[in-house]
Formats: structure tokens, C-alpha cells, sequence
């Protein structure tokens, strides 16, 4: 069920100001309406998640394992409903948003289990040395604590998974961090729908309402007042360069800055080495332009730069690219907003005197349709110019022909901080890619190989970041069990007595977690 409402704690509310969402792949509102929260729903939300986070933060690693595998189930129960609203609000098929709810249960899933072996707490132990010379050395014991609340906001592209139950709510909730989310206004009944499964799984989990608040709204204002309410402690954001810096602006002019983590713009450069485009060139090409054109190139990591060192074989693989884009259909954007932005961009790129057009794709009868653009120009003058660097988010790419090897590291040294940097190479390129990744390291979250940027695994080992302006922290992971470091820091308690730990750090262990203790490792008792 959809009625417009907000959700401020446990209750949800009609705000008086509305505003309606509209069906990306007619242009047409979609009838209903929503509320529009204010910066007094959020002030309101943000002290009731404060007021619900000490007894969340002392949860015992079952109870809080527990909450996130129900709200996994709640929203698994919502059934058809939420794929149905959200395909009317986001413009995406079916399966992509099929397999974007099962991307969003199991990172629930996957966080529940992070909880319950308690690795991330890194609970370390120094007993006490009374008799160390020349001076003794007290009991020292360190453990990584919630930080506090926590405020999310929703992704436009990833209406499930990078929404109101994505990546940033589990991973905070996991940390034992209260959140309040601010929904975005591209798909506020689907994330009505999430928030009541959330609100669902709180109640039967006994948890104070304040644990979780959801604020649809589409001004500027309402995301404004929740980044610099005082009771919120982190940030957790996915969208344009423009919005994450204006809330990274907002934080550090509080009276006690807080850190914003904000994935906000890459263009993820594939390097195409000479043995890889000799060889296997054409299939190459097929490759990319599929990952270019997937999802209307509305994701983080597009392919939207190739470097590659000129000559006939890069003659063959952008004529081998140019024909797989123009046989390629037109798809649906998530806005109109997003959709005229990509336009502005691909006009941008095609009036640029040192850029050539190379191909367009196919052009449909809808409206906010995306027509993949490619370009190519030479290293020179995407060097003179850094407005050919810049993101254009949809299936836009830019080709860049450089001279040798040693030109390619150079314009990859010279781009901006990425969340990806992809390696296309064969055996015979070795040598040369070893001149590749290290300035690739320095420039991406991930670099891989023989592969393509898009699709991103929530796993472990994953690292969903970059430098600046891939992201606000280059530090940290949007996706994957290391997101949840995020929301920690780590306290240190200094001969206290026994009464006064935290459960990770007491001597009887009543968590059974894994510890260090006197540097040696201590295998987990669960």
C-alpha cells in the first residue's frame, strides 16, 4: 500500500505540502501524491534517532543480525507490488529491478553476518604490564563503536539497492547506527513501500522507533537541514558532484563538522593495450559498447573513456564501436532531469572543435530516451582541455588516441580520481601494463582487467571508492563489508574495571567474538 505518507519513527505521517512523481518513459505525472517533508520532520526524526541510539548501539550481535534478515524478509514479502512501482517510476525492466531487489536482501543478508562474527569490531586487548621497566603499562582495550545517526540519500539510479534499504542504511544499521533517510523524489512510492518494511521489521524486532525515519521530499532544503542537524554524525550520499559537495559544504560548516561520504562523479577509463587490441580488438569493441550502452549508461562505473595507442588497429576498434552503437536501442532515462543533462553533455562533446563524432545510436519515438553518443580526439587535446574529462552521465564514451604506452600513463595520471580504471590486455602486454597499474592504483577505487567497470560485486574484498571526485573520502567503500567501517570509530578504555566494558572487550568475551589479544589473534567462540 501507497499513500503518500512519511515516516518519522514508527509513525507515519501526511506532510501538508505535496509533490507527484512522474513516469520517466511517458513524461506523465503519475496519479497520487506524496509528502514533502520539512526541516521540522527532520529535526524531529534526526532527535528521535538520537534518542534511539544508545540502546540500538549496545545491541547484542543476534538481535541486530536478526533486525537486518527481517527487514530483508519484510521487503522479499512485499512481493510484486515493489517491482511494479518501481518500474513505473524509474523507467527500468523488469529483470534489472528483479535482480536489483535480490542485490538489496542480500546485502542484508550479507551484513547480518558480518554482525554476527564481529570482525569489524577489531575488539583489541594489551593487558596491563605492573611491572615493565622503566615504566609500567596499563590494560588497554580498544573497540570500534557506532558513531551515531546517520543520514542517507537515496541514489536516482539504483531505486532498490542504493535506496532506502541500499547499501549505506545496511551498512549503518549494521554498524549500530539509527538512520534517517531522505527518499528521492524520482521514486518515492517505491521507497514508501521499503520504509514500511523497514518500520515492519523494527516493531517485531522490539527496537525504539527512532531507529529508522523516512522523509520523502524534493527540495534542496529538506536534504540541507538534515546534513546539519546536530544529531546527525555521518552521511551517506550517491549522486551528482554538484549535490555531494553542496552537503559536504554544509558539514564542515557545522559547529562539529562530520564526515560526508559521498560517491559523486567518475568516468572509469578502459586502457586498451596494443597486444589486446591487435588480437582480439573486434570482440573488444562488441564488449564495450554492451557495457556502454547497459542501462542507458546510467551507472556509476560507464565506461565513458578508452585509451588506447594509435594506429590501425585502434582505427578497427572505434569503425568495430561505431557500428555495434548505431545498432543499438534507445532507452528510458531516469528523469527528465537526468535525461536533459545527458543531452547538454553529448552537445557539448559533438561542437567541441577538438573532438570528432564517431557514431550515435539508434533514435526511438519515446521521450527521455538516451541515443548513445561516442567521440574520439587525441591525448593532446583531452590534455589542453579538462572539460573532456568531465562525467556526461548515460552512454557517452570518449576515445583517446595517444601516441605510445608512455603517453597512455601520462593522460592517465592527469585524469581525475575514479572509482574504476580496466586493463584489456593479453600476455604479450605485461610488460606494459606493469607501467599501468601503479598510476592506475593511485587514480581508482578498482582496477581490473579483462573486464568491464560495469557490475560491481557485493563482496568482501570489494571496493566501491576512489579519490576525489570519485568520492568525497577516498578512504572507503560504498559497497561490500568494509562499507560498515564507515560508521565506526574506534574508542580505547584504559584500566577500567570490569563492570564498565563493552561486552567485546570484557574478559568473559560474552559475545564470542574474534580479539587480539597481547597481538596474538583469538578465533571467534560463535
Amino acid at each position: 500500500m501507497v499513500d503518500g505518507s512519511m515516516l518519522i519513527g514508527g509513525e507515519l505521517r501526511q506532510a501538508r505540502a505535496r509533490f507527484q512523481a512522474i513516469d520517466p518513459s511517458t513524461g506523465q505525472t503519475i496519479p497520487g501524491d506524496f509528502s514533502s517533508a520539512t526541516a521540522e520532520n527532520a529535526a524531529e526524526a534526526c532527535a528521535l534517532a538520537e534518542a534511539a541510539f544508545p540502546a540500538y548501539a549496545a545491541l547484542a550481535p543476534d538481535d541486530r543480525a536478526t533486525f537486518l534478515e527481517t527487514i530483508a524478509e519484510e521487503i522479499l514479502a512485499i512481493g510484486d507490488l515493489l517491482i511494479e512501482r518501481a518500474m513505473r517510476e524509474s523507467g527500468l525492466p523488469r529483470a534489472r529491478l528483479e535482480g536489483e531487489r535480490g542485490r538489496t536482501v542480500g546485502q542484508l543478508r550479507l551484513f547480518a553476518d558480518v554482525v554476527r562474527r564481529g570482525d569489524y569490531l577489531d575488539a583489541t586487548i594489551d593487558s596491563a604490564m605492573p611491572d615493565r621497566a622503566p615504566l609500567p603499562r596499563p590494560d588497554l582495550r580498544r573497540v570500534n563503536l557506532p558513531i551515531g545517526p546517520v543520514a542517507v540519500f537515496g541514489a536516482s539510479n539504483f531505486p532498490l539497492a542504493f535506496s532506502v534499504a541500499g547499501g549505506d542504511t545496511a551498512s549503518a544499521l549494521a554498524a549500530g547506527c539509527p538512520v534517517v533517510v531522505k527518499g528521492h523524489p524520482a521514486h518515492p512510492g517505491t521507497g514508501e513501500l521499503v520504509a514500511r518494511a523497514i518500520r515492519d521489521a523494527a516493531a517485531k524486532c522490539g527496537l525504539a522507533a527512532g531507529v529508522f525515519s523516512y522523509l520523502p521530499g524534493e527540495t534542496n532544503a529538506l536534504g540541507s537541514a538534515l546534513v546539519a542537524d546536530p544529531n546527525i554524525r555521518a552521511v551517506g550520499f550517491t549522486g551528482s558532484r554538484g549535490g555531494g559537495l553542496a552537503l559536504v559544504a554544509i558539514a564542515n560548516a557545522r559547529r562539529e563538522p562530520i564526515p560526508v561520504y559521498a560517491e559523486m562523479s567518475s568516468i572509469n577509463p578502459v586502457v586498451i593495450l596494443p597486444a589486446a587490441l591487435a588480437t582480439r580488438g573486434a570482440a573488444l569493441a562488441e564488449g564495450f559498447v554492451q557495457s556502454l550502452t547497459m542501462g542507458a549508461g546510467q551507472f556509476c562505473t560507464n565506461p565513458g573513456l578508452v585509451l588506447a595507442v594509435d594506429g590501425p588497429d585502434l582505427d578497427a576498434f572505434v569503425i568495430a564501436a561505431g557500428e555495434a552503437l548505431t545498432k543499438s536501442q534507445p532507452a528510458t532515462m531516469l528523469t527528465p532531469g537526468i535525461y536533459a543533462s545527458f543531452v547538454s553533455g553529448v552537445k557539448a562533446l559533438a561542437s567541441h572543435d577538438a573532438v570528432r563524432t564517431v557514431a550515435r545510436g539508434c533514435v526511438g519515438d519515446g521521450v527521455n530516451q538516451a541515443v548513445g553518443a561516442l567521440f574520439d580526439t587525441t591525448a593532446e587535446a583531452f590534455l589542453a582541455d579538462a572539460a573532456l574529462g568531465h562525467e556526461v552521465f548515460g552512454s557517452t564514451s570518449v576515445v583517446v588516441r595517444c601516441r605510445d604506452v608512455a603517453e597512455i600513463v601520462h593522460v592517465l595520471g592527469a585524469v581525475e580520481g575514479q572509482l574504476t580504471i580496466t586493463l584489456q590486455m593479453d600476455g604479450a602486454d605485461t610488460a606494459a601494463a606493469a607501467q599501468v597499474v601503479p598510476v592506475a592504483a593511485r587514480r581508482a577505487g578498482r582496477v581490473l582487467a579483462n573486464g568491464w567497470p560495469t557490475g560491481v560485486e557485493v563482496a568482501p574484498a570489494m571496493v566501491h571508492g576512489g579519490p576525489f571526485p570519485a568520492t568525497s573520502d577516498g578512504r572507503t567503500t560504498s559497497v561490500g563489508t568494509a562499507a560498515i567501517e564507515r560508521y565506526l570509530r574506534p574508542v580505547c578504555f584504559q584500566n577500567l574495571s570490569a563492570e564498565l566494558l563493552p561486552p567485546a572487550v570484557a574478559d568473559a568475551n560474552p559475545w564470542g567474538v574474534a580479539r587480539r589479544l597481547d597481538g596474538k589473534r583469538e578465533a571467534s567462540l560463535r
